[in-house]
């Protein structure tokens, strides 16, 4: 008998989901060009089940994008002496570029607090801050104002109620990315959860890349950063000589 025990349980974590996700985008990739002035991405899914629909408690949806993460040294100024001095500063160990996270519900009701310190999904548990200086006092306020200044941005958002979901199956949001998008994958997270607990979750990545001149002027910046210079220098010569020639014609006409 142990051995038919054993098999059970071996079989046991490949065992099916009682619900998957069936994703899909609008689009995975975006371009970054001279005239990019941000783009939408439409998500939109589907319940994939085995049984029919668990009636126990409905069915939730918490969509997540999350850019390139990295570390943010964020300083303080106070007015000292007549003039503002940078007086304290905590380097935040990994804070996303963009990061979005929209749901089919309030949020305190349809995620758990266990389950967001586990999947560090909201935006402040996005943000890694490890330790701060012992001198001081206050380190939450450092965090806190990059979320200030990145939310003003729209770099951060906070979309609750704005995921659609008909008949416990079909889903659907949109998320809009602004023109100072960071380049890198945007790693897309979707997660169903029931009572606030997570039943399934899926995760896919959508590529955000600068092209054409965006792209060539990045790379010399970049790789060429003398030519880059010098080019850009050329520019301002000739932009601000052909600005004095225009001046002088028409001043003379």
């Amino acid at each position: 008998m142990r051995w038919w025990l054993c098999l059970i349980l071996m079989l046991l974590p490949f065992s099916a989901k009682a619900e998957e996700v069936v994703l899909g985008l609008s689009k995975d990739k975006v371009a970054i060009t001279t005239s990019f002035d941000g783009s939408e991405i439409l998500i939109f899914g589907a319940v994939k089940r085995e049984e029919p629909i668990p009636t126990n408690a409905p069915l939730e949806v918490v969509i997540t994008v999350a850019g390139p993460s990295e570390p943010v040294l964020v300083r303080r100024k106070a007015y000292r002496y007549g003039i503002w001095v940078n007086v304290d500063f905590v380097e935040v160990d990994s804070a996303p570029e963009f990061y979005a996270v929209a749901t089919s519900g309030p949020l305190d009701e349809v995620l758990s607090n266990v389950e967001d310190l586990r999947e560090k999904i909201t935006i402040d548990r996005a943000i890694r801050s490890v330790g701060a200086p012992s001198s001081i006092q206050d380190a939450g306020s450092f965090t806190d104002a990059i979320i200030r200044i990145r939310s003003e941005a729209e770099l951060y958002q906070t979309l609750e109620g704005q995921v659609a979901l008909d008949q416990q199956t079909l889903f659907r949001t949109s998320i809009k990315m602004p023109a100072n998008l960071t380049e890198g994958d945007y790693v897309t997270r979707i997660f169903l959860t029931r009572s606030g607990e997570i039943v399934a979750d899926y995760e896919t990545s959508i590529d955000v890349r600068k092209v054409g001149l965006e792209r060539w002027l990045f790379s010399l910046s970049r790789e060429k950063p003398m030519w880059y210079g010098l080019m850009s220098l050329a520019i301002a010569i000739a932009a601000g000589w052909g600005a004095s020639a225009v001046f002088r014609l028409l001043r003379n006409t």
